[in-house]
């Protein structure tokens, strides 16, 4: 038996088409079916509407449901278990929904609550998120320490590989980053459709409120580890998780550093489980030995041959 992890993308991966594939399958439509009662909103409608679709507000629930509708599909048809899982920043709540260690229900109405709070530790700022292709993180975060004072934050967010790093922080920073890291090697700086600064300290306030809510919810042992973004290592006890989804939400995604350490645990194949093809892609930047499959298409299931 092949030995393998899934992964599940997170805010900036969803599209309008992200259901057509998956359209005449009952196990994912109940999954559907399930968080739009959960929500108290239609998931099918607000996909359809791309404005809708890009508000933080529902793009982080939606996302989550139609990962976690996805791994329940893939989950109906194949008996084979992963042996990890992890998810790339907002991704890393469907993982544990997947393994278990979160029920769907709990997850959505937490996921639906960060989103809420996250929005609000923005609203007297404008801020924005860009990937920055082609430069090493150092001379990044170098460039972010230089900008960055009281009234303008820029921070190194997202350590996606060797050579891709995610920056955000207030958006008169990121636009003013752009030539000081171009004229320092960047091959590309590349806005992203996310309307938070998130993992920045600026978020510090939200994920302190976040840990209220997770003291009250119940977590389970999982049926398999889920590698966690802050050090990018799998956490046991209930307390350290709750502990690593309060930092998370104000510190670096390590998905570099997660996915090398996967491979050097034995991991032979990595599934994305959700919307998009980015964390595959990014998977043949981080090693292109790397062998990756995309369940945004529903036919791929059966194209995986894991035996």
């Amino acid at each position: 038996m092949t030995n393998f992890a899934v992964i599940f993308p997170g805010q900036g991966s969803q599209n309008t088409e992200m259901l057509d594939s998956y359209a005449n399958v009952e196990s994912f439509n109940s999954v559907i079916n399930q968080a739009s009662d959960i929500l108290s909103y239609d998931i099918r409608e607000i996909t359809q509407d791309e404005s809708k679709l890009n508000d933080t507000t529902f793009t982080q629930p939606v996302i989550v449901a139609v990962s976690v509708a996805m791994w329940n599909t893939w989950a109906d048809e194949k008996v084979s278990r992963p042996i990890f899982s992890a998810g790339h920043s907002l991704g890393e709540y469907s993982a544990l929904v997947a393994s278990g260690i979160i029920s769907l229900n709990d997850c959505l109405l937490i996921v639906k609550e960060r989103a809420r709070m996250m929005i609000d530790a923005m609203k007297d700022r404008e801020s924005s998120m860009a990937a920055v292709l082609g430069l090493e993180s150092s001379k990044i975060i170098s460039i972010c320490e230089e900008l960055t004072s009281p009234d303008s934050i820029i921070e190194a967010v997202n350590f996606n590989s060797d050579l891709q790093t995610v920056i955000a922080g207030d958006a008169h920073a990121i636009h003013k980053s752009v030539d000081l890291l171009k004229k320092a090697g960047a091959k590309l700086v590349k806005p992203l459709p996310v309307s938070v600064a998130s993992h920045t300290t600026l978020m510090k306030a939200c994920g302190e409120k976040l840990n209220n809510l997770l003291l009250n919810t119940k977590l389970n042992n999982g049926d398999f580890p889920v590698f966690h973004n802050i050090d990018a290592s799998c956490k046991n006890s209930s307390s350290d998780i709750i502990e690593s989804l309060c930092k998370q939400v104000y510190s670096p995604v390590l998905w570099n550093e997660t996915i090398k350490t996967m491979r050097e645990n034995k991991v032979d194949i990595f599934i994305e489980v959700g919307p998009g093809k980015v964390l595959a892609g990014l998977n043949k930047r981080i090693d292109k030995e790397i062998k990756s499959y995309s369940l945004s298409d529903y036919n791929v299931i059966s194209e995986i041959d894991l035996e």
